[in-house]
């Protein structure tokens, strides 16, 4: 049995937007058997472009019911059942949120009929609903409407399963049979792209990489990195539409390709590289740079050395180069926090306490009172050169070495005074005596404060790299 929905909403982001229309048919394979239909108050205004696109007013739904009062009947009206929609995602997404805001979970199988139509008609132009049912001489009534887009949602289901039931052999159960395994694959994939099938993601490989998502016209939409580049892939298809540009991103996907890298560190500075060389549609957020807080320091009108943290591109009062980046402004505190404490510095000229006089930390004798002048600004400025000291790399040169991407290889990351100079992958058997030798044995890659806070993460994390260091 199947259930074929359609929904109209306040918007096109489950986790603000509301249902304003719900239709469901009921499908027993063979044909319609039962349908459901209702508008619903969704208690917040529907923005006025929403209300010409779909003709639901504020008024119609004024004493509409809410959606805690039919959560049953759709519960029940779907249970057992496949959950089919065009664009299935969008549907289920809303539906499991609007059953989530009540505490319920909402799960059903899901079948996308973008996918299945694709699959049994290819190639036609398009496949949004309206376009898909011109070209299959399907009446489209009520578009924009719940009840509407449902029904000829049902329709298209209708004729879709009929197109795949060929009678083989002249044997009637033959031919159902064959339809049933086309719609269970289907169901098993209705999670994935509309043009990626499940046997690209089967031979996507369980190891460390960077991968690329990539549009029909072979253009590159996205970039990631992961140390199981499929479980990561897969992880991407089955997350709940957040929004319409992530429905449209999803949308977008018609190939991917990778490349292995062996461990993680290089994975997120190759990943790093590539988004910057290629930015990608889909990366805006990366292409900015991940790291948008910075850590500063200035000398007050007392000769102060002082630590402060703020956004990197809205530095007023501080508008010099970050010594260091971080991801937001929770993490600067932390980080300013823990050199506070290992450095015995004050609080208060940190900014991690705002006050006129002392700092917490002198009131409990940690503090050795250069917030209230006590301490020189001599004294106390050699212990902030040395927290500054500790925010660059422990060692001026050095190398790393890593997992390659097979056996008998290893991967080589390469800083020298300083300076990211970049990475490669070298056999087993290479031996190198010198830090140009190394060197010789890498592709170069540009510096930048993205990279080097990579690093910086990875050389305070728990890895099981070897770091050889020239000084």
């Amino acid at each position: 049995m199947y259930a074929i929905i359609d929904i109209e909403t306040t918007g096109g982001q489950p986790s603000q937007d509301k249902i304003t229309e719900i239709a469901i048919f009921i499908h027993d394979g063979h044909q319609v058997v039962d349908k459901y239909n209702t508008l619903i108050n969704p208690q917040r205004p529907i923005p006025y472009f929403i209300s010409q696109l779909t003709g639901i007013t504020d008024e119609m739904v004024k004493d509409a019911p809410k959606f805690y009062e039919v959560a049953k009947e759709i519960v029940e009206f779907t249970n057992g059942k496949v959950f089919v929609a065009h664009n299935v995602r969008f549907d289920y997404s809303f539906i499991k949120k609007e059953f989530a805001d009540l505490g319920y979970t909402f799960q059903r199988k899901t079948l996308c009929t973008v996918r299945l139509s694709r699959s049994l008609i290819p190639g036609l132009p398009s496949y949004s609903l309206g376009k898909l049912c011109k070209s299959i001489d399907i009446p489209l009534k009520q578009r924009h409407r719940a009840i509407g887009d449902a029904e000829a949602t049902a329709k298209l289901f209708d004729k879709l399963i009929k197109i795949n039931r060929p009678i083989v052999d002249g044997n009637m159960n033959m031919a159902a049979e064959h339809t049933s395994q086309v719609l269970k694959q289907e169901i098993k994939t209705s999670l994935l792209p509309p043009h990626i099938t499940k046997e690209q993601v089967d031979n996507l490989p369980m190891v460390p990489g960077v991968y690329y998502f990539h549009n029909e016209k072979g253009e590159v939409i996205y970039v990631g990195k992961s140390i199981n580049i499929k479980k990561r892939i897969i992880q991407h298809f089955n997350i709940d539409y957040k929004s319409r540009k992530s429905l449209d991103f999803k949308n977008n996907i018609a190939d991917i390709t990778y490349e292995l890298m062996g461990n993680e560190l290089v994975s997120l500075l190759f990943e790093s590289a590539e988004i910057k060389r290629m930015k990608p549609h889909y990366n805006r957020q990366q292409r900015r740079s991940v790291f948008n807080t910075g850590i500063f320091t200035y000398i007050d009108d007392k000769g102060y050395k002082r630590l402060t943290f703020g956004s990197i591109n809205k530095a007023d009062d501080v508008s010099m180069t970050p010594i260091i980046a971080l991801s937001n402004h929770y993490k600067a505190k932390g980080f300013l926090f823990h050199k506070v404490g290992k450095y015995n510095l004050c609080q208060k000229l940190c900014d991690l306490y705002k006050t006129t006089g002392a700092c917490f930390d002198y009131q409990v004798h940690q503090c050795q009172g250069a917030c209230i002048g006590k301490e020189s600004p001599e004294e106390y400025n050699q212990r902030v050169d040395a927290a500054l000291d500790s925010f660059t790399y422990e060692h001026n040169s050095f190398v790393i070495i890593g997992k390659g991407r097979e056996p008998g290889e290893k991967s080589v990351v390469v800083i020298e005074h300083g300076t990211y100079l970049g990475f490669g992958f070298v056999d087993q058997t290479f031996s190198a005596s010198s830090l140009d030798d190394f060197k010789g044995a890498i592709t170069r890659y540009n510096d930048n404060k993205d990279v080097q806070q990579i690093i910086r993460g990875h050389m305070r994390g728990k890895h099981k790299d070897k770091v050889i260091v020239f000084e």
